[in-house]
């Protein structure tokens, strides 16, 4: 391994993503590069804090490269956000993977994606949904259970981080392109655990983090992200670029109630399914804020995670014909000045500006213009907003030395 991958979110960063940057090194990486959600999140959600701000603290923490995960591949599902990430930085010319897991095991992992790849499996996961499984996520582990019996595969895709990991090895196999996965334990407190419940002094989940800062600012932060990243989450703080998620619910229903003057609003939507444009039009006529809205659309077959990005769609007016399916270039958001003379390398067009990817082609203009959305909605929703546009004004990438 000489350029490692990562694929992150960073919202926000903290020691354990410190610590995977540090492995990454020890483990023989020269380079690395992190391929970020920018705009949105895989939540449904924007992130607590602007590109602005996480790129710096990934640069400053042991990032060589930091490239946009585009909004819209952001905010998908796990198979979709570990396609585009796997893409982006195959791309960029990395030769390894390097991800978290609660079952560290990277040939158990692999092993699990080969099964996710076959006919047998997708035969399997078909009868298990036409036999009424209760979710998805029960089809899938039904469906591997079966094929592999007394095997440790299927309880892997009952933890988040393994189930993630999992994609990823799954995304390598099937776009073919020369990757080795390399699987990391979880540091810390597990996915979306309280810091009451985690009893680590030093490791934090982000959502635990973004809770902290609800109730006390950058400055409750401190323990749990170094110390670079800690400065410059209080500059944000006094200079309120950070997301107000009270606001953001108000935005977000305001955009979807609008969009109910038109005839089949939510029809179009991506991955709309089974009479769901139906359900959440009747809901957003409903709802008076976003919580109750996603109560509304939450069932076992439905889970939150999957509405609260079904409504980021539809608020940001997403479709499978104005989005594509997968990154058509890359777009740079920051790097070390050293590691610069590298990108060259890369096998998609590659700029910090956005207006010039724009005009790479079709894909490229589509990608672009969601990115501008997410970008827009969340410059609005900021406690301090800010003006629509920023995204293709940036004229120069963050640099580090």
């Amino acid at each position: 391994m000489k350029f490692a991958g990562i694929i992150a979110e960073y919202d926000p960063f903290h020691n354990g993503h410190a610590w995977q940057l540090a492995q990454a090194r020890a483990l023989g990486a020269q380079r690395v590069a992190v391929a970020m959600s920018c705009g949105l999140t895989q939540r449904g959600a924007l992130p607590l804090l602007p590109e602005a701000v996480r790129v710096r603290a990934a640069l400053a923490c042991g990032a060589d490269y930091v490239f946009a995960l585009p909004a819209p591949c952001a905010c998908a599902g796990a198979e979709a956000f570990a396609k585009a990430g796997v893409r982006i930085l195959a791309a960029a010319g990395c030769d390894a993977l390097v991800f978290g897991a609660e079952t560290p095991d990277t040939a158990l992992l692999q092993a699990a994606a080969r099964v996710l790849c076959s006919e047998e499996y997708r035969a399997a996961l078909r009868q298990q949904l036409a036999a009424g499984a209760r979710s998805f996520a029960a089809a899938r582990q039904a469906a591997v259970q079966a094929l592999c019996p007394g095997s440790d595969l299927a309880a892997l895709l009952d933890k988040p981080n393994n189930n993630l990991a999992v994609e990823y090895c799954k995304a390598i196999i099937e776009q073919n392109v020369e990757m080795q996965p390399i699987a990391l334990p979880r540091q810390g407190a597990d996915h979306g655990q309280a810091l009451t419940e985690s009893g680590h002094t030093a490791f934090a989940s982000a959502s635990a983090l973004r809770t902290l800062w609800a109730e006390g600012g950058a400055a409750a932060l401190a323990p749990y992200v170094p110390e670079k990243a800690s400065e410059l989450y209080k500059v944000a703080e006094y200079d309120g670029k950070y997301t107000d998620f009270a606001v953001m619910g108000h935005c977000e229903l305001a955009l979807l109630r609008a969009a109910c003057a038109k005839p089949e609003p939510f029809a179009a939507v991506r991955r709309v399914s089974e009479g769901l444009e139906h359900r959440l039009e009747h809901a957003v006529r409903q709802s008076t804020s976003l919580p109750q809205l996603l109560d509304a659309l939450t069932t076992v077959r439905y889970p939150r995670a999957r509405m609260r990005r079904l409504a980021m769609d539809a608020a940001l007016g997403y479709t499978a014909d104005t989005v594509p399916a997968l990154p058509p270039a890359l777009h740079l958001l920051g790097a070390r000045k050293d590691a610069l003379p590298l990108l060259g390398q890369g096998s998609l067009p590659v700029s910090h500006s956005l207006a010039k990817l724009a005009q790479t082609g079709p894909d490229g203009a589509r990608m672009a213009a969601a990115q501008a959305a997410a970008s827009d909605f969340g410059a609005l929703c900021r406690a301090n907003p800010a003006p629509m546009g920023g995204i293709y004004r940036q004229k120069n990438i963050f640099l580090t030395n």
